[in-house]
């Protein structure tokens, strides 16, 4: 499966803090930022690095600068929660959008936004959306920036359910999917089973 399990102590402790019913959108936010810096740490971890020699106070020292163009895509609304902490690791990075609303009763989606930068095909691309969990939101954004485009794709994402994982792999088998945890599956209402309910609502207040 092209899954990479992210198996850390502190991403684990966070998912903890987001599971757990009883956390405030204060405390959810926390936890959503620690739990994606780490996340999308993982996702680079391959990212080209150029040898560089830069000068401290006392002296010059061998040191590595990112090379590649990396463009971070949050799938709204939820995704925006995951954006700042990933701008906090790469701060020059570009940043694109696409909006998708998933029809609560054949949980179809349908997009009503979409606003990516250009030449992605040189670009190191981390999509970013809390929940993979049938994988159709997922899949029509990968499809999106795939027209744009983009040849490097990655998903980081908090959560994860087998179904999405499937349809991801049929459909984009060249992408890897960042996550700490593959859940048991999808309840009659397609949220994932146990999950931490719907990210967006928890993240801002609006349950």
């Amino acid at each position: 499966m092209p899954v990479h399990l992210v198996d850390h102590p502190l991403v684990h402790d966070a998912l903890a803090s987001l599971r757990d019913k009883r956390t405030a959108p204060e405390g959810f936010r926390r936890a959503a930022t620690r739990i994606s810096v780490l996340l999308a740490a993982e996702a680079m971890r391959e990212l080209p690095a150029l040898d560089v020699i830069v000068d401290t106070p006392l002296g010059s020292a061998p040191g590595h600068r990112v090379t590649p163009d990396v463009v971070v895509v949050p799938v709204l609304r939820a995704g925006l929660g995951m954006l700042d902490a990933v701008l906090e690791l790469v701060p020059h990075a570009r940043v694109g959008h696409i909006g998708l609303q998933r029809d609560e009763l054949t949980a179809v989606a349908s997009q009503y936004y979409s606003k990516l930068p250009g030449s992605l095909d040189a670009s190191y691309v981390l999509m970013i959306d809390p929940m993979l969990a049938t994988g159709g939101s997922a899949v029509a954004a990968l499809d999106l920036l795939q027209r744009a485009g983009a040849k490097s794709v990655r998903i980081v994402c908090i959560v994860a359910a087998p179904e999405g994982i499937t349809l991801v792999e049929r459909r984009h088998p060249d992408v890897v999917i960042y996550t700490p945890v593959v859940d048991r599956g999808l309840n009659e209402h397609k949220f994932i089973v146990p999950g931490l309910g719907d990210f967006g609502d928890r993240l801002y207040g609006t349950i």
